[in-house]
């Protein structure tokens, strides 16, 4: 009888710390989501007063050329053309995730196929310290080196799209390589055994199974490291030239939507248009966020099916 209440008093202990350690989950759960939902809201009311406070046309917002939110155009409608900072920042993101993408293939390739002892000895080391240095230092070394050196060759101020590019792409270089890493890394074992056991070289097992086996992951690295370019402010704006114009070509200055933002919120008064037209542009960046969120869950499951 001893041994049995022993039995059950430990069972109703166990039950109790369960129901605990799950009220905490569920609370910690909501918490998160009321969290998520307020910023939502919070971003997304100050934003659409652009709309239907001030009355601003949303396609002339998405379309228009020109940026002045302080001044009014022949027509006595605000000069809040977003269009500038929409084409730049999409331009640097795209064309950092395409310079960076080789550049990341070939150094995991590198790392688990090639040498993975000493691609976990050195370059595991240098990718982990490029991940954790802060922004502002990319920014002040694309400031001191990139920019005069553009200056150099290609004339103009130095400040514009390639140098935000080379700058974008060397911050999202270190995240995109160790995503892709660790997708090759989770590749199963007997794939590499059965291409190389029905005869295909090193080279031919990396590029026909590995690598092809792998492109769920690695079209997720990409995502995630364009998500990141997309959303970084501080680096962008000390080398882009936060010109709100649209860019001729690679060297002439532009602007992005999170450098009008640092630029420019802290100069509006709450409640002006001045204000809400920036927060429209927080708004596009956190649906751009979530397009970028919901592109990676479905390459995600689409690799799942596979």
């Amino acid at each position: 009888m001893d041994q049995i209440r022993e039995s059950l008093l430990k069972t109703s202990i166990g039950t109790k710390r369960e129901r605990f350690g799950r009220s905490i989950t569920m609370a910690a759960l909501i918490l998160i989501a009321v969290v998520v939902i307020s910023i939502f809201y919070f971003i997304a009311s100050k934003g659409l007063s652009t709309f239907f406070v001030d009355k601003i046309n949303i396609w002339d917002f998405l379309s228009g050329k020109t940026w002045n939110p302080g001044t009014t155009d022949a027509h006595g409608k605000p000069e809040v053309g977003a269009l500038p900072m929409i084409v730049g920042s999409f331009l640097i993101t795209v064309l950092s995730a395409i310079i960076a993408t080789p550049f990341a293939i070939g150094t995991a390739v590198f790392m688990t196929e090639i040498s993975p002892k000493n691609g976990a000895r050195i370059l595991q080391p240098v990718i982990e310290l490029l991940v954790g240095i802060p922004s502002v230092v990319y920014g002040f070394i694309g400031l001191t080196v990139i920019v005069p050196l553009q200056r150099h060759i290609f004339g103009g101020s130095g400040f514009g799209v390639l140098a935000g590019t080379i700058v974008l792409f060397v911050m999202i270089l270190p995240t995109v390589t160790s995503m892709t890493v660790d997708t090759l890394r989770s590749v199963p074992q007997y794939y590499r055994e059965s291409a190389l056991a029905i005869g295909a070289t090193r080279w031919q097992a990396i590029y026909k199974v590995i690598l092809r086996a792998a492109t769920p992951g690695i079209l997720t690295a990409i995502v995630f490291g364009m998500a990141r370019a997309f959303g970084e402010a501080l680096a962008v704006q000390m080398v882009v030239g936060n010109a709100p114009i649209l860019p001729t070509n690679l060297t002439s200055p532009a602007a992005t939507l999170t450098s009008i933002l640092t630029q420019g919120i802290g100069n509006a008064v709450m409640g002006s248009m001045q204000n809400d037209v920036l927060w429209t542009l927080a708004l596009i960046l956190l649906l751009m966020s979530l397009v970028f969120n919901i592109i990676i869950r479905v390459i995600g499951k689409k690799g799942e099916l596979k």
